[in-house]
């Protein structure tokens, strides 16, 4: 018998520290998709928190993977289900930024061309938290890592994940918030219901990582959205944009503050980090405005 998409999938007894955004993800996830689900997991603070073979803390089938293999598993595992006349069964990969914007990149850029009909979450926590909190790709320009410390922090800006699965022409693409529970659940359900690659790329705070205490996990993670540092928005085919939660701009000083791996960023340097934001706060916006110009244009 069929569990409803609203019951609980994910059960006491996860190995998650406490404050966990991945483990919140996963859950929210899981309430929109339900029990007719199958989640592949490439190597990642999932791989440990599900629980030690025999067991797991989820109550569906679950694939763990090689750490880049994400995408190709997904697609192995679309595809057996497909033969198998199980169409309507979800195949969710479930992976880090580290599993996403570097090991994984090519395996999720292969299904992504192949249009393979999977949901692609990336609970992006902003570094390899489970191996030791070292930078990824996805970690913010000058956040301290153990890879990248306060004396030599990241240079360069956050790779730009969504604009690469857009350049793919995937149907569906969008970023969510764990603060926003009910956007993210929207965005899963919404997914179910297109065809071919749905990309979801999900904020995720790590308490140890971000050096935050775990009860400000939801709080740093919203001020993140309304300083413009994650914008909350949708991607269609590549081309039509849409923003679904619209910021408080608060100045970005007080996100960064709020964490302990950019407390050695100086006036000047948290300027340049404004500018950035603005930057491409704009540059979303005109998209949106290009989007909507081109709907209202007349036939």
């Amino acid at each position: 018998m069929r569990m409803k998409a609203s019951e609980e999938l994910i059960t006491s007894g996860h190995l998650a520290c406490q404050g966990c955004g991945g483990t919140m993800v996963m859950r929210h996830a899981l309430r929109a998709l339900g029990d007719n689900t199958v989640v592949v997991i490439p190597a990642c603070c999932w791989t440990i928190i599900a629980g030690q073979f025999p067991y797991s803390s989820l109550r569906v089938p679950i694939l763990h993977t090689a750490f880049e293999t994400a995408g190709a598993a997904a697609s192995g595992v679309r595809a057996a289900l497909d033969i198998q006349g199980k169409e309507d069964t979800n195949v969710l990969a479930f992976a880090g930024d580290g599993g996403t914007f570097d090991i994984g990149l090519q395996s999720l850029s292969g299904a992504a061309e192949r249009n393979e009909d999977i949901i692609y979450i990336c609970y992006d926590n902003e570094a390899y938290m489970n191996t030791g909190i070292q930078r990824s790709s996805a970690t913010p320009e000058m956040a301290w890592t153990t890879t990248t410390p306060s004396t030599r922090p990241k240079s360069g800006p956050k790779k730009n994940m969504i604009q690469i699965l857009a350049a793919h022409k995937a149907p569906y693409c969008a970023t969510a918030n764990v603060a926003w529970p009910e956007d993210l659940t929207n965005k899963v359900k919404k997914a179910m219901t297109i065809r071919g690659t749905k990309f979801i790329h999900v904020l995720s705070p790590c308490p140890p990582g971000w050096k935050i205490s775990s009860e400000y996990s939801i709080e740093v993670a919203r001020l993140a959205t309304h300083c413009n540092v994650f914008p909350i928005y949708e991607v269609y085919d590549g081309e039509r944009y849409h923003i679904n939660i619209q910021p408080k701009n608060i100045p970005v000083t007080e996100y960064l503050k709020a964490q302990g791996r950019f407390r050695h960023l100086t006036d000047e340097e948290i300027e340049h980090i404004q500018k950035r934001v603005d930057y491409e706060w704009k540059i979303l916006l005109q998209r949106e405005m290009t989007d909507s110009y081109h709907m209202n244009m007349p036939a």
